[in-house]
């Protein structure tokens, strides 16, 4: 299984670590309309983002992906985890994912797909709980190439996900003549509901109680409990998130450093108003 799904081809970050691009991370939109492609890539984070939210402890992992788009549009994406700090489990997590690109007119087009994620039991991922999504997204090119998404996550608990963001890509030059050098800041707002949060302190719990960790005494439990039910059912803002991703290419490859900075806004439950960092170093090859 483990070998079909680098094979066959993902969130990113996603997931993403991520700013939410494609799994990948490479722009295979002008090959589309020539040939089908196959893109392999690989990724080291160091820490998990869940739109722009982070679990209680860091997580780094690096990450092998792989991707096959039709002349058609259709396209098939695999990606699988490895948690640095995992003891247990080679490979810490596992995607697929399915989907179609298609253009509606000059300048707009879309992009739907459903994924599914294998996760291992007692996963410190946040969104461990949700391990199916579906996603559809509108792209409007212009001056600015902005995007509107939305995800259905749904498993052990459902959740709703809303995201716009705008950015450019900018031309810094080339080193040679068959090369290019560029950086594309975007921003974007997530807007969400945060079940899959209380599933995974439920599960953190768990986890920590078979450890054998002591954890403090509740108070307040009962008010607690109902503020926690109000907030999470609420689709309400969760995070506002820059990104800043300079990229090298040449020929059929690519090499893209990402620096990613999240402001949690004050309903978000994984630390209201904090604001965290992430940053990304990748490696793709396109055939």
């Amino acid at each position: 299984m483990k070998l079909i799904i680098l094979l066959i081809s993902a969130g990113l970050w996603s997931l993403h670590c991520s700013g939410q691009t494609d799994s990948t991370g490479a722009d295979t939109t002008d090959s589309l309309a020539k040939k089908s492609t196959l893109t392999l890539g690989a990724t080291y984070c160091n820490n998990a983002d869940y739109y722009g939210q982070k679990a209680e402890e860091n997580i780094p992992y690096v990450a092998a992906s792989a991707t096959y788009r039709f002349r058609s549009g259709i396209y098939f994406s695999g990606l699988a985890y490895r948690l640095l700090k995992d003891t247990i489990n080679t490979v810490s997590a596992e995607n697929l994912r399915a989907g179609f690109e298609f253009t509606i007119s000059k300048r707009l087009s879309a992009d739907i797909s459903y994924s599914h994620t294998f996760y291992p039991s007692y996963s410190p991922l946040l969104q461990a709980s949700n391990p199916d999504n579906v996603s559809a997204t509108l792209t409007y090119e212009n001056f600015l190439s902005s995007k509107l998404t939305a995800d259905y996550a749904f498993g052990k608990s459902n959740d709703f996900f809303a995201t716009a963001g705008t950015g450019k890509q900018i031309n810094l030059g080339h080193l040679t003549e068959k090369d290019i050098i560029t950086i594309t800041p975007t921003v974007a707002v997530t807007a969400g509901t945060q079940h899959f949060y209380q599933t995974y302190l439920i599960e953190k719990k768990l986890q920590d109680s078979l450890l054998g960790i002591i954890l403090p005494p509740l108070t307040g439990q009962q008010n607690s409990e109902v503020s926690q039910t109000v907030t999470t059912t609420q689709f309400s803002i969760l995070s506002y998130n820059f990104n800043c991703p300079l990229a090298y290419s040449r020929a059929g490859y690519m090499i893209e450093i990402n620096y990613q900075l999240s402001l949690l806004s004050n309903k978000a439950e994984s630390g209201p108003g904090q604001l965290n960092s992430f940053f990304s170093a990748s490696f793709y090859y396109q055939f």
